[in-house]
């Protein structure tokens, strides 16, 4: 039985993490303006795709997953010809209206994977043509873990938490690190805990609400109670809040 093809606009980084998740379930045609990239993106690939210059590519009946940088969607739009049955973006801050004016689409979608999607473990938001609902989020299944949403507010706001996410939660174990360091432990070491700690916790907190967690380590005035004062002392919990609300802002600034 042949395998159903799916088209990338875009050659980097996203679109490579997304094509392995469905390199053996669809035939790949990746679109791109610079045709040595996509020649690397076949061979870090290890599966034959099709290689497809973007200059007047007519995108008719294709699905399409837009994998641009989100200020390159007007010069991206005028190059393309025809209309897809189905565009399923994944530019950050870019909405529908935006997506229609510049692509023809019968259908279209907007999708917010992040890093996790390079080791099959993204949390992808999807919101838009809920006619869609289930074959994007088959789609992006593959990648990780789906949550449908029901307006472009809550999808720019999940961009700023799970989008962005991985870029705080790094800020945080490299502080936790050079902590330890600080302390007098080895670099290799430290990492080697955070990284153990980090993988632990991820496994817990799929069960587990995070007051929870907190609880069950936090004794009478132990270290942990210790150390949380001092979080909660600099700012840490209010950070993180601040931090949502500005990505989300900022997402909005992107339309």
């Amino acid at each position: 039985m042949q395998k159903q093809e799916i088209t990338f606009i875009g050659a980097g980084n996203m679109a490579f993490s997304i094509a392995k998740g469905l390199r053996d379930i669809y035939d790949i045609e990746v679109v791109a303006r610079d045709m040595s990239k996509l020649d690397i993106f076949e061979k870090n690939l290890n599966t034959q795709i099709r290689k497809t210059p973007l200059r007047g590519f007519n995108i008719s009946d294709k699905t399409i997953i837009l994998c641009v940088k989100p200020n390159n969607i007007e010069e991206i739009g005028k190059q393309l010809k025809g209309k897809c049955d189905a565009l399923y973006s994944v530019l950050a801050g870019t909405s529908l209206e935006k997506l229609k004016l510049n692509i023809k689409a019968k259908s279209i979608v907007r999708t917010m994977p992040n890093l996790g999607a390079s080791v099959g473990e993204s949390m992808t938001t999807i919101t838009g043509d809920i006619t869609y609902q289930d074959e994007v989020t088959r789609v992006f299944n593959s990648i990780g873990k789906t949550l449908w949403l029901n307006s472009e507010k809550e999808l720019d706001i999940a961009t700023a938490l799970a989008g962005s996410g991985p870029a705080y939660l790094a800020l945080i174990a490299e502080a936790l690190t050079d902590g330890a360091v600080k302390q007098g432990l080895k670099r290799d070491d430290a990492m080697e805990i955070m990284r153990g700690l980090f993988k632990g916790f991820g496994n817990l907190i799929q069960s587990s609400h995070p007051a929870l967690l907190k609880d069950a380590v936090m004794s009478p005035a132990g270290t942990t109670a210790y150390g949380y004062y001092e979080l909660e002392k600099s700012g840490v919990r209010s950070g993180c809040i601040d931090a949502i609300e500005s990505a989300y802002n900022r997402a909005l600034e992107l339309k």
